[in-house]
């Protein structure tokens, strides 16, 4: 069969091959546009400032400087009593006008005096509960477990904070959050 017998002269076997070499070039072309879209991680909330970071990713959308006008502020959703209360006016107004660091220092006020439960649904979906401790400069495992005499002392703390501290149990990073296992509970 002629193909030429069936194309308009405008519309020739040449540009019909050159069209059929366009399309095929695309679609080779489209795996690795597939293996790039893959290849991009998606956030991991965990990675930085947990648990800050999570708790403002599903408060806010980690929209750290929220406003919607429903009466809560700034990524991790402070009413402003809460962060008044807390110490935030000497950083700004509202917790929305704060920078990310500002508002986690309340929070970590906050957590001292209300637990996790300021955060109870975004906490619960964490697995947010019990004591915590901010790490201070100085602080290690073991003065951290005698101070909170946790059962099974350094070990049990590095055990229940692994995602936190990393494979360094002795390079305790200043203002991360340590959970204090209760007592009489294993972690796992």
């Amino acid at each position: 069969m002629d193909v030429t017998a069936t194309f308009p002269k405008a519309h020739g076997p040449r540009r019909w091959a050159a069209a059929l070499l366009g399309v095929l070039l695309a679609l080779t072309a489209l795996p690795a546009l597939d293996a790039r879209a893959d290849a991009a991680e998606p956030y991991d909330c965990a990675k930085t400032e947990w648990p800050w970071s999570c708790l403002a990713e599903c408060e806010s959308g980690n929209d750290w400087d929220e406003n919607t006008g429903n009466s809560f502020y700034g990524g991790l959703q402070f009413q402003q009593s809460t962060w008044e209360e807390h110490g935030g006016l000497k950083y700004a107004p509202r917790a929305d006008l704060a920078t990310r660091a500002e508002q986690i220092k309340v929070a970590e006020e906050v957590l001292r005096t209300q637990g996790w439960e300021a955060w109870p649904v975004c906490s619960k979906r964490y697995g947010l509960k019990g004591r915590v401790h901010v790490v201070q400069r100085g602080d290690t495992l073991s003065s951290i477990a005698r101070r909170f005499k946790v059962e099974g002392g350094a070990q049990a703390l590095y055990k229940a904070n692994r995602d936190v501290i990393g494979s360094h149990p002795d390079r305790l990073e200043e203002g991360a959050t340590l959970v204090i296992p209760e007592p009489g509970k294993s972690s796992a």
